[in-house]
């Protein structure tokens, strides 16, 4: 037999030169052959939870992202629309008034029968509306409706001149005007009581 015999032993607990296992303990050892697949079992297990965490995580994320995202789409195109629909809106304010002279002078015209051919002034005055019509200019019809303090300015309450009339709007004093379904002027109106 060698001399030395102790440095013959592997670290597994095997000795090699009596071709039979040491007196080792293979539960104080972690290291011996056996323990060292148990452990890495639960490090991995806590390794795979920690990664299925992390991936849930990064997908609750990512939904959270994807819907602001969409809220995002839609909001910019709903601003987007309602810019493009009353882009022009001040200046279509400022023409109301001379819409409103338009009608006048029409009524005029009207009445005074005995002046010349006008058909002329009358197709700039219609040509002026259709073109307000097409960018969304509609006029609010309130003769005859019930007064709504949503849509009606009451200047004056006036007796109804028929039961039928009462709170409702006797007198058109100024047009009111929607301008795509949003009122840009309201129609100030004289309320029958």
């Amino acid at each position: 037999m060698p001399k030395n015999t102790d440095n013959l032993r592997e670290e597994n607990g095997f000795d090699a030169v009596t071709n039979s296992e040491s007196m080792v303990d293979i539960n104080t050892d972690e290291n011996v052959a056996g323990t060292n697949n148990l452990n890495q079992n639960l490090e991995e297990e806590d390794q795979v939870e920690k990664l299925k965490a992390d991936l849930q995580e990064q997908k609750d994320k990512y939904l959270r992202l994807l819907a602001e995202f969409d809220n995002y789409k839609r909001r910019s195109s709903r601003e987007r629309l309602d810019l493009s629909q009353t882009a022009g809106k001040e200046i279509i304010i400022s023409l109301l008034d001379v819409l409103d002279d338009c009608d006048r002078a029409e009524k005029q015209l009207q009445q005074e029968k005995n002046t010349g051919d006008l058909s002329g002034v009358l197709l700039v005055f219609n040509k002026l509306r259709t073109i307000l019509q097409n960018r969304g200019l509609r006029p609010m019809e309130s003769l005859h409706e019930e007064f709504d303090v949503e849509k009606h300015e009451a200047i004056s309450e006036v007796p109804a001149p028929s039961p039928d009339l009462k709170g409702k709007v006797v007198a058109e004093v100024m047009k009111g005007y929607y301008l795509n379904d949003k009122i840009i002027r309201f129609a100030k109106v004289i309320v029958g009581k």
